[in-house]
Order: C-alpha cells, then structure tokens, then sequence
C-alpha cells in the first residue's frame, strides 16, 4: 500500500513538474517578439516533456524504428544575416505515419491529439546544427497532396512561428504550380533525398526571419576607426 501510494506520489510530482515547465516557457515567450502573423498549433512547441533547456540538437521521432523508408534530415539555422550560425533555437517537427494518417495512440493531450505522436524537437548547438531520425512521411491519400513534415522554430526572445514545410524533390504529387506557392518561409524547403544504404539522407538549411512577417532587423554593431579624430565611431 504505501509503495504504490509512494509511486502515485511521484507521478503527479513528476506530471506537475512537466506541466509546470511547459507553462513557464509559454509564459516567457507571451513577453517575447511576435513574429510570423498567425500561426495555429504553433504552441504545441511548448509541449515537449523534455525542458528547452535539456534539449540538444539531435532526436529521434517515435517511428524510426517501425517499418518503412528511414530518413535523417539535418542542416544548420542561420541568422538573418544568412552566415551566422544561430544557436539555441528551438524546432518542432511532426508528420504522418506510413498510413497517411497524425497517427494517434490514445494517450496524447493538447496538440498532440492533432498532431499526433510522431513529432520531436531540437534545440541547435554553437554551430546552428540540428538533425532528425524518422520515416519518410505517407502522402494523406492515393491523390496526394505531397508527403512533407510540419515545422515550428522557436527562437530566443522571439516567439514561436511556422516555416515552408519539408517537401521532397521526388514526390510525384510535387507540382511545378505547387512549388509556385510556397511563401520560401525560413528558405528553400524542398529536399533532394540521397540514399546511403537502406538510409535516406536530406539536408535543408534554415535561414531565420526569411520571408516571415513583422521579422525585426538584424541588430549591428560596427567599431571603426575615425581618421579625423582618431577616435573609435560606434556606427
């Protein structure tokens, strides 16, 4: 008895303890930069059981080991100068199953009962880097639309807003006329897939603030040398 009233204990601590941490982060961001214009489910990127600041730049979504085409998607965030690599940003992705479907096990909450099960985040590094494992993703029916996987990026004192969504070159439901209408959020969305054994491999690089709404300048701050005074001009 008291063992299994011990391990209720812990359940609701550690339940409060996710429960808090997601809110907390919400919080924060509620006093951060909106950026982007609408964005429905974007919120979800708070409910990742792990802290943003336990999160690394690599993670494994729910299906890889399931069958199906393997894939690892990587790449590396840009700042908005296009160069610099942009580290603590925080990327939220999800997709449907081998069946076309946001594939649901019965115990999701919030936008997970949308979004489903497969989905993950990553926090990139010093280097801006960031990689995911999963399945190639199933178009919704026979007639399409294209596969392709949701993407959030959260960055530090901005709040949470979407980019282009992950495409594939190959698709033969990737129209000429849909490419067309892609707003090129956050760049070039469209991955050309290489296989390295029974592995396929894409690579997309992300390049904050492009093509996002109300996206403030890139703050700079530039020391020269002014030859007429000899003194050093804060531009």
């Amino acid at each position: 008895m008291i063992k299994m009233l011990f391990s209720s204990a812990l359940c609701m601590a550690f339940s409060s303890c996710e429960h808090t941490s997601s809110q907390v982060q919400k919080n924060e961001s509620s006093n951060q930069i909106k950026v982007g214009g609408p964005c429905e489910g974007c919120e979800a990127i708070y409910e990742s059981k792990t802290p943003f600041t336990a999160l690394n730049e690599v993670d494994t979504l729910t299906d890889f080991n399931e069958a199906g085409p393997k894939l690892v998607i990587s790449g590396t965030v840009y700042k908005s100068d296009g160069k610099t690599p942009a580290p603590g940003v925080v990327l939220y992705v999800y997709h449907t199953d081998q069946t076309g479907r946001y594939r649901v096990n019965g115990t999701e909450t919030g936008w997970g009962t949308r979004h489903g099960s497969i989905r993950g985040w990553m926090k990139t590094g010093a280097e801006g880097r960031y990689k995911f494992y999963t399945l190639h993703p199933a178009s919704y029916s026979k007639q399409g639309p294209p596969a392709h996987i949701h993407i959030t990026v959260k960055e530090p004192s901005k709040a949470e807003y979407w980019i282009d969504d992950f495409h594939f070159d190959d698709d033969p439901f990737l129209t000429a006329e849909d490419k067309k209408k892609f707003q090129n959020r956050g760049g070039n969305g469209v991955l050309h897939l290489e296989k390295r054994g029974s592995i396929y491999y894409g690579e997309r690089q992300i390049y904050l603030g492009k093509g996002v709404t109300d996206y403030p300048p890139e703050k700079t701050s530039v020391l020269s040398d002014n030859i007429t005074t000899g003194r050093l001009v804060l531009k």
